[in-house]
């Protein structure tokens, strides 16, 4: 699948043409570009079957747009970039992914000091240039630094959202090999991390001959973009997105080991060696062998391999040594949410704000979903930059959703907001507004230096307001991008408990918001839970299942997720619904 690649290639153009101050367009490219990245079918499989007509039916994708999709299919390239990038330095573009830089300080950076990439702003910082920078500061130089340090820990590293679409394409069409057996991921891609750092895919075959053929046939995949290691039982490549990916032939008897071993995480496994060895076992990749005997115990699924250690077996989402290991001994592991579970969504935004669609297609794809009910969650008027709403155009909507209902029996449509957190507490809608809607949403959209007492003063005061129902992305993280708030999340958990508010799991793959230590931490503390797609678009409702695994990862049980719960339960738990 290219879609990926396309979104990133978007993206870029997007970045470029705001570090030359080109109006509008970046915010149609970047539409374009979440359309893309979220579809469900490769973007090349709809180029071929219906040419560029096909590419324009896809949400906030123009002809132009669409025109420089097919010229990348058809010959790897897009030549708008191309001049783009002949148009400022190559390193450029790396510096407004660091927070507290913009395209216009990127540009000031570069007109004022000749920095146009990481070492040079680097060593800029080491000589308190910036400090002195008109527009910029002491202040701003150590965001900067902080900023650095950010993209240089997440280097090589990618989203579970990016990896995880191509590991699934890659493992599909290699089940289909008749020479398969068993095939599963390994590694944090099958805990489902928020961050993954390669691809481990496992295989047995019917016939050991048969190995080199899938040795064959996996180096020679349209995702690679070049072969590291080739041999008979093992091969490495990398991805054209630069994602190292190995594959592996597992006996048979042993796959359930060897896919144990290579899931990890490490201190699960060496915690499991030591049980193996205090119960007169030796365990490794290869299985569960007596200590004297060296004889073959269990190794063939991970399920015997537990039961053998007395243990129940523990989800993949679980092995990170958060106390699973004693759950599992006593038989309390929780039984983790699904995606199967959940009824409905909470945070879906239209084009009545940033999305890319209207009330009644986000609706139509939330039916193809199953889902019993939506909430059309729009930003509000402080949120400029996301068109937001403000108290006539609320109202309106409000009609507007109304007035779709009636076309739809099979699925109730809640009217929400995704309204501001102010820097003082209070929201950008009164109460007077606040109380005609059926779900309120809170969020804070800044102040991510804000000292950590002031800012959870903030978010609790909005927890505080009768309207308020659910808080989202509590911590503001952007994963790989932005740390989250500074804030007391137990306080705020304890604030949520007493007032009955519910704390949102965001579940766009560079927000996982909250990430699953805080999911844990505000289930033990008895706090309500959502998990919300946060979607733009239709395709982007998917982005629940990768909430489902934060949740999953954070022991969540689907009686913690309100919206497992069906219509008439919720009522309960959002008090505007009982009128």
């Amino acid at each position: 699948m290219l879609n990926f690649d396309i979104a990133k290639l978007l993206y870029d153009i997007a970045d470029l043409q705001e570090l030359l101050d080109i109006q509008w367009k970046p915010r149609a490219y970047r539409k374009a570009a979440q359309a893309v990245e979220a579809l469900s079918e490769a973007i090349e499989d709809i180029y071929k079957k219906g040419g560029i007509k096909a590419l324009e039916d896809i949400p906030g994708v123009g002809e132009g747009i669409a025109k420089k999709i097919a010229q990348f299919i058809e010959t790897g390239k897009i030549n708008e970039l191309e001049k783009l990038k002949a148009r400022i330095p190559a390193g450029l573009a790396t510096l407004i992914t660091i927070e507290s830089i913009g395209p216009k300080k990127a540009v000031h950076l570069w007109k004022k000091l000749k920095i146009t990439d990481l070492q040079s702003l680097k060593k800029a910082i080491s000589l308190h240039k910036i400090a002195k920078l008109s527009g910029f500061g002491p202040k701003s130089e150590e965001n900067i630094a902080a900023g650095i340090g950010m993209v240089e820990k997440s280097k090589g590293r990618f989203l579970l959202g990016e990896v995880l679409p191509v590991a699934q394409t890659i493992i599909s069409r290699l089940k289909k090999l008749p020479e398969i057996g068993h095939i599963s991921e390994a590694g944090s891609v099958r805990r489902r991390k928020e961050t993954v750092g390669d691809l481990d895919i496992l295989v047995t075959v019917k016939k050991l001959k048969a190995a080199a053929k899938v040795m064959d046939y996996f180096t020679k995949m349209p995702e690679v973009r070049r072969v590291l290691a080739k041999g008979t039982t093992k091969s490495t490549v990398v991805l054209h997105n630069g994602l190292q990916s190995d594959i592996r032939v597992i006996d048979d008897k042993a796959f359930g080991a060897a896919l144990h071993y290579f899931t990890g995480d490490v201190e699960h496994n060496v915690a499991l060696r030591k049980l193996a060895i205090s119960k007169g076992y030796k365990f490794s990749e290869y299985g569960l062998f007596g200590r004297k005997t060296n004889k073959l115990i269990a190794g063939k699924s991970e399920d015997e391999v537990y039961k053998k250690l007395g243990l129940h077996y523990i989800e993949p989402e679980l092995r990170e040594m958060r106390g699973e290991l004693e759950a599992s001994r006593k038989n309390k592991l929780p039984d983790l949410v699904k995606l199967s579970d959940i009824k409905g969504d909470f945070h879906v935004h239209t084009k009545w704000s940033d999305g890319s669609a209207s009330i009644e297609e986000m609706v139509r794809a939330a039916r193809q979903r199953g889902y019993k009910y939506i909430c059309i969650s729009d930003h509000s008027k402080t949120r400029a930059i996301a068109r937001g709403l403000d108290e006539n155009r609320i109202l309106k909507q409000i009609e507007e959703i109304r007035k779709v209902q009636k076309k739809f029996r099979d699925i109730k449509i809640l009217a929400g907001t995704e309204v501001d957190i102010l820097a003082d507490g209070s929201l950008d809608f009164s109460d007077k507004i606040l109380k005609k809607l059926d779900v309120v949403i809170a969020s804070a959209h800044t102040g991510w230096k804000t000292p950590e007492k002031q800012m959870t003063e903030r978010i609790m005061k909005a927890l505080e307001n009768k309207n308020v129902d659910i808080l989202g992305h509590p911590t503001g993280r952007i994963v790989q991008q932005r740390e989250p708030f500074a804030i007391n999340f137990e306080q705020i958990c304890k604030v949520a408990r007493e007032k009955k508010k519910i704390l949102e799991i965001d579940g766009i793959p560079d927000r996982l918001d909250l990430n699953d230590v805080n999911i844990k931490a505000a289930i033990e503390n008895g706090v309500m839970l959502c998990i919300d797609s946060d979607a733009h678009t239709p395709d982007e409702l998917k982005y629940v299942e990768f909430g489902v695994y934060d949740a999953r990862r954070g022991w969540a049980e689907a009686k913690n997720i309100l919206n497992t719960r069906k219509l008439s339960e919720l009522s309960r738990f959002l008090p505007k619904l009982r009128d």
